[in-house]
């Protein structure tokens, strides 16, 4: 991809990450679709972007079938993929019935091996760039939500695998492993906590950064900076990767945390 403006189509564009993404590669100067299944703020986005929003479910083949129509026939091509659909999947395995079970593995992995899937063809053609956007959850367990862990663990796979099998076409395919953001997503999982020791929203965030070395949360513009760089020429040579974007959470030696008390 040269790094004159390109066609770069984003899901879950209608808030958090994706709509940070979106306002950031706009801002770049690239057109771009946006994706989403809730049309006001999709289109709130858009207009701030400039850009076509196109109301579906990244999870469902016929659904793609009709918006890869929509943006091949306007703009014949597509440059970059950038997947950010995803969420539920909250609870533990016996908490877990099938029903929420498959919501979580549709709205995390289906959406984005579909949507993948769908774009594929014209990414080869321009020998484009996908990021999936993943979690630390794809790489280590938190309480209580095994339907999110198990497809973010999965979202790893898949990029590993469409690499290797479309690295030889010039495709590359990257995540992105946020920790906390900054998002209304994660707003709301901060209640509990607020309900529980009485904080407020930005005791709730600092409460669950304690222990993170940078000891903060993400906002949503610096991932979308992660995901812009791995689109971009700059990130030629990187493919198959996983990068972590979380404050430093992950490097944690959790057993040793005791210490840090002394």
């Amino acid at each position: 991809m040269s790094e004159h403006a390109r066609t770069i189509v984003i899901t879950g564009a209608g808030s958090g990450i994706g709509a940070a993404c979106a306002r950031l590669l706009a801002a770049d100067g690239h057109t771009l679709v946006l994706i989403g299944r809730r049309a006001a703020p999709l289109q709130a986005v858009a207009q701030d972007c400039g850009a076509l929003a196109l109301v579906g479910d990244a999870a469902s083949s016929a659904d793609w079938q009709a918006l890869l129509a929509r943006i091949m026939q306007r703009y014949g091509r597509i440059d970059g993929l950038l997947c950010c659909a995803g969420g539920l999947g909250m609870g533990s395995a016996l908490a877990t019935d099938d029903a929420a079970w498959q919501a979580a593995m549709r709205a995390n992995l289906d959406s984005a091996f579909v949507s993948t899937r769908a774009c594929l063809p014209a990414l080869i053609n321009s020998r484009g760039a996908v990021v999936l956007l993943a979690s630390i959850a794809s790489l280590a367990a938190g309480p209580e939500v095994c339907g999110y862990t198990t497809a973010k663990h999965a979202l790893i796979g898949l990029t590993r695998s469409l690499a290797r099998d479309y690295g030889p076409q010039g495709v590359r395919v990257n995540a992105v492993c946020p920790g906390w953001v900054k998002t209304p997503m994660a707003d709301e999982e901060m209640q509990p906590l607020m309900q529980h020791y009485g904080d407020s929203l930005q005791q709730a965030y600092a409460r669950v950064t304690a222990d993170v070395p940078l000891r903060r949360a993400a906002a949503a513009e610096e991932i979308a900076a992660v995901c812009r760089f791995l689109l971009s020429e700059q990130a030629s040579i990187i493919t198959g990767a996983a990068i972590v974007a979380d404050g430093g959470s992950s490097i944690v030696d959790v057993p040793t945390l005791a210490y840090s008390q002394l």
